[in-house]
């Protein structure tokens, strides 16, 4: 187990190695990407001490600086999967000051916690897959050839007749019943009854008691209710009619459930929490506060000194057992239009020592978002179209056109980064995506002339530009 603990959230990769898959699906923010890599490199480092001082050596949080749709969280995210740490993604305005109706800052604790629970739960149950499979397979079996009823005289354990009962059974099942199995589980290996209806017992699924605590400090209690209700409610089963391929992988799911232990998983997964765990932290500049506080701005600077305790380093009632957060790793991210770093409070201030500002884009980063990464705008519209059967291509005319567009327009409205590309690319392709299944030449290609045709209106006009795009 040890050693599980010790490879998630930690990646041996250099700093230069981390950049360069970074670089795989985010263009340009080398700045940025060089931080959180030296960040996730020095995490790596600390793992390599020991005694004290690798109790000492804490993570170096990060405030990310820049617009929406620059790239911040998906630096963040892209570094949680490289990593395959705990991470969670939260607002910094969902919370309020404790004694007010609201998500408590802890919450963020407690559900980056069940973020690790279903990490390593899914890894279990991947480890057990195999052992699942056969115990479905048996259970699938006992369906199609369920085993002969023993025939019992209830007054055999007053006289002691057990023992000759049993003696006089043969040590194997009937043979009819053997070769009834037998012959239903080489069937099944040939996939000859895949689609075969059968009616099977399955365990109903506990609804959760939605809403109940949401929003309060006594969420966490809530939780911990609702378990504690389920552990004494007796499991309920239904019967359902399902096809012998839908009952394999319904008992699968059951069967793998069984042969882990939560317990196990519980507890792995608070040690992955709280030295793996990675919280993106957004619009932490909503809760900065100008000049003197009054009125809302009391609230926000409270939000403030709820988040310090956590970011510095505190303990955090779960229902899986207390979380340290010390060694978890904080990216906060803001947009600072209307307010500055050092608005915050100067204790959490402090608490985010690497600062890093990401570059609004421009003209020829919107063209390589279009085109570089693995999962490029461009390319996911091709295979979209290509379901129906279209082949499309977009000629280089026709992409830097619409990355001068998407420059311009956030430069007239609201800068809205990477974003806009989207609403364009949709404007551009409303048509074709419209008339693809009609469509009898399947060979689409995409030039400047058909981008300025498509979006000549909304270009010329600039009041109806920011009311569309």
């Amino acid at each position: 187990m040890e050693n599980r603990i010790e490879s998630i959230g930690v990646n041996e990769q250099t700093p230069r190695e981390i950049v360069e898959e970074l670089d795989r699906y985010i263009v340009g923010q080398d700045e940025a990407k060089r931080s959180v890599a030296i960040a996730l490199r020095n995490r790596w480092r600390s793992r390599q001490l020991t005694g004290a001082m690798k109790e000492e050596v804490i993570p170096k949080n990060i405030m990310m600086i820049g617009s929406t749709g620059v790239g911040k969280t998906e630096i963040a995210r892209r570094l949680a999967k490289l990593v395959r740490a705990p991470f969670i993604k939260v607002e910094a305005t969902k919370f309020t000051e404790v004694g007010y109706v609201g998500r408590d800052v802890e919450s963020i604790i407690r559900d980056l916690t069940e973020a690790a629970v279903r990490m390593i739960r899914q890894e279990r149950l991947e480890d057990v897959q195999d052992k699942a499979k056969e115990q479905a397979e048996e259970r699938i079996l006992d369906v199609f050839v369920p085993e002969p009823k023993k025939s019992q005289n209830p007054l055999s354990h007053l006289f002691g007749g057990d023992d000759e009962e049993e003696k006089d059974k043969p040590a194997d099942a009937p043979k009819k019943y053997q070769a009834g199995r037998e012959w239903v589980r080489k069937r099944l290996e040939k996939g000859e009854l895949e689609d075969e209806l059968i009616e099977i017992d399955v365990e109903e699924s506990r609804r959760p008691m939605v809403g109940m605590f949401s929003g309060s400090s006594l969420e966490g209690m809530g939780d911990n209710l609702q378990d504690m209700i389920g552990n004494i409610m007796p499991k309920r089963h239904k019967k359902r009619k399902v096809t012998v391929a839908q009952a394999r992988k319904i008992f699968t799911q059951e069967e793998a459930g069984k042969l882990i232990d939560m317990e196990a998983v519980a507890e792995e997964a608070v040690k992955v929490t709280e030295y793996s765990g990675i919280v993106f932290l957004d619009e932490i500049d909503k809760v900065a506060v100008k000049g003197n506080s009054s009125g809302a701005d009391v609230s926000r600077e409270g939000v403030q000194r709820d988040i310090l305790p956590i970011v510095e380093g505190s303990q955090v009632s779960t229902k899986y057992g207390p979380v340290r957060t010390d060694h978890i790793l904080f990216i906060a991210a803001g947009a600072f239009h209307m307010a500055k770093p050092s608005d915050l409070i100067p204790e959490l201030q402090g608490r985010f020592p690497i600062r890093v500002e990401l570059k609004s884009l421009r003209k020829e980063d919107f063209e390589r978002i279009l085109t570089e990464p693995q999962n490029a705008l461009i390319k996911q519209y091709e295979a979209l179209l290509a379901t129906e059967g279209l082949t499309l291509s977009f000629k280089p005319d026709a992409i830097s056109r619409i990355a001068e567009l998407a420059c311009d327009v956030n430069e007239q409205a609201e800068d809205i980064g990477a974003r806009r590309l989207h609403t364009l690319l949709e404007k551009v392709l409303e048509d074709i995506s419209f008339r693809a299944p009609e469509l009898t030449d399947k060979d689409v290609v995409i030039d400047a002339d058909y981008v300025n045709e498509r979006l000549a209106d909304i270009v010329i006009n600039r009041d109806l530009s920011q009311f569309i795009l």
